[in-house]
């Protein structure tokens, strides 16, 4: 289920660099309309009193640490290593975040309790968090496979979170349009080059998942090697 210490320090620092690589763009935009520069910026998030607010924030701590916590523990750390032995990993990987996407179909109900928008665009918006969910799923059942740890999903789970989808809209309008387009589009070149050599299962030990499907017979050497 990922709860090991074998590897437990890159399991937590790559997957989250890699993941903040993917958003090089949106963190280069939330810079550049920030309006207090670095030094401050960093004051504020090193700050006791900051964390002490989050902390006693509700909604902060779904979002960032009870949501990502349980979502990935149910859908990655639990469901893969049930579903891998019947159906292999590369299959398990596409499965889970089908399961993950139709568990925010909950939002839809919201809406519709609360008559937020017209029916056709909430279920527009939910077809579109279905997607997004699902390949966000799969990104992280992939890095859970690769790791073998529980960590790396988790703390990936809460930076999306926080960062919520890329404003690309917001970036084709911006000021300084150009050198955030070239962000954007460096971070998605650098996360795919990176992809492969930050997730290598040398770096994280033995991974438990594919060690049970060789005790099953199972031949998976693509995504544990």
């Amino acid at each position: 289920m990922g709860f090991r210490l074998e590897g437990i320090f890159p399991a937590a620092l790559l997957p989250l660099l890699l993941t903040m690589i993917l958003f090089l763009g949106p963190l280069m935009q939330l810079s550049m309309d920030c309006p207090c520069d670095l030094t401050d910026g960093l004051k504020v998030v090193l700050a006791p009193r900051s964390w002490a607010r989050c902390l006693t924030d509700m909604r902060w701590l779904r979002n960032q640490v009870i949501a990502p916590l349980t979502e990935e523990l149910v859908f990655r750390a639990c469901m893969l290593p049930m579903l891998a032995p019947c159906t292999g990993l590369g299959p398990a990987v596409f499965t889970c975040p089908l399961f993950f996407g139709v568990a925010h179909f909950h939002h839809i109900i919201e809406q519709l309790r609360f008559r937020q928008s017209s029916v056709g665009s909430i279920f527009l918006s939910a077809a579109f968090q279905f997607s997004y969910t699902a390949v966000f799923g799969a990104y992280t059942a992939f890095l859970f496979i690769r790791t073998g740890h529980l960590i790396g999903p988790v703390l990936c789970h809460s930076f999306c979170n926080y960062m919520g989808f890329p404003a690309v809209c917001a970036a084709l309008e911006h000021p300084q349009k150009w050198p955030l387009l070239a962000g954007y589009a460096l971070g998605v070149g650098l996360f795919l080059l990176l992809l492969q050599p930050l997730t290598d299962p040398k770096l994280y030990g033995s991974l438990p998942l594919c060690v049970l499907l060789e005790r099953t017979g199972a031949s998976e050497t693509l995504l544990c090697s």
